[in-house]
């Protein structure tokens, strides 16, 4: 048996439970959980916003851990490895995957939402060799599981869907997770950036880790003026890393022509179908792009940069936490104030 935290009613306080050890799928592997990061998409799963979620339910999907068991036919791993795993698990076999791009896999699975996830001592992951990733000694399982989500999202989003290069100005709405880690990565890329938040704490951090310019969002009249006046007419590259209308429209809205908007953060339920200023897109030429997970082969490049210092993803930990505490801090993810990513690391 293992120790879970086990979602039995939508919105409703999960409790820890004992439940029955998973057992890996013949090309899967079962993982022991070294840690786990806390994310703004499990509250979304608590309240019942993903259709994947089927109660009762174990959420998590940002973790690393160590293989525990394996199914028969995966060869690139072997019980003990330390790895790190995508929160989107690709099929391998699709025409998606078969062109590189297992991040939109069409039969893709996800930890934490099409199966029981890693708020748990052991969970499972689906077409390992495909999926897995070797975590290298010198990053830490805790660091390894703040990759999870927020930071490769954003990775993707600045280095492969923006295309980010020196010189430029890059805006990001949002210094949650997933925007202080597009301001760290838009930085290492050489970009001017410009970090957006209502927090004065979380600005300041954003600075911290590169940003030329911060705008407080709360003290401002118009953000995408404000960002015009800063950069002689509006970025190359925004991401709204909140996921919300008002950041949406004001990331959009902070562009130069033929400028980038990327949309990393998440909107869900009554907020799903934000209004998009389509006059603009139009007559400036403007890209919307989306940004969704990272595949597994992309990790290397990534790695690179942690080793050799150019990125520092540990700089973004918040609280270690226990499992147990896990479930408030999932329950106040809507209106948490914390600075830095909370990673459980006590099973």
């Amino acid at each position: 048996m293992m120790k879970a935290v086990l979602i039995e009613q939508f919105a409703r306080p999960p409790t820890i439970q004992r439940l029955p050890e998973p057992e890996p799928k013949s090309h899967g592997v079962v993982i022991e959980v070294k840690a786990t990061g806390i994310c703004r998409s499990d509250w979304h799963c608590w309240h019942g916003h993903d259709p994947d979620v089927v109660l009762p339910h174990v959420p998590g999907h940002e973790f690393s851990g160590t293989v525990a068991a394996l199914g028969k036919d995966v060869t690139g791993f072997k019980e003990g490895d330390r790895v790190a795993i995508p929160f989107i698990n690709a099929c391998g076999s699709c025409g998606e995957c078969h062109s590189g791009n297992h991040q939109v896999c069409g039969t893709q699975t996800q930890p934490g939402f099409t199966h029981w996830g890693s708020f748990a001592q052991y969970t499972t992951v689906s077409h390992a060799d495909v999926n897995l990733v070797k975590l290298p000694e010198e990053i830490d399982f805790a660091t390894a599981a703040s990759l999870g989500c927020r930071f490769v999202t954003s990775f993707r989003a600045v280095i492969d869907q923006g295309q980010v290069s020196a010189g430029q100005w890059v805006a990001v709405h949002g210094c949650g997770g997933v925007g202080l880690s597009a301001v760290m990565i838009a930085s290492a890329a050489g970009a001017n950036v410009i970090a957006v938040d209502i927090s004065e704490e979380k600005l300041r951090l954003a600075s911290s880790l590169g940003a030329v310019a911060t705008v407080n969002a709360s003290q401002t009249e118009s953000v995408p003026e404000a960002i015009k006046t800063l950069t002689r007419g509006g970025v190359h590259v925004s991401l709204d890393a909140l996921g919300h209308p008002l950041t949406c429209q004001n990331s959009i809205r902070s562009l130069r022509k033929r400028g980038k908007h990327i949309q990393v953060g998440l909107l869900l339920a009554e907020q799903a179908n934000p209004a998009i200023p389509m006059d603009i897109v139009i007559a400036h030429e403007l890209e919307i792009l989306g940004s969704h997970g990272m595949q597994a082969y992309r990790y290397e490049a990534m790695f690179d940069l942690i080793k050799t210092g150019k990125l520092a993803p540990q700089k973004l930990l918040g609280q270690t936490i226990s499992l147990e505490q896990s479930i408030d801090a999932m329950m106040n993810m809507d209106k948490s104030t914390s600075v830095g990513v909370t990673v459980v690391t006590a099973f």
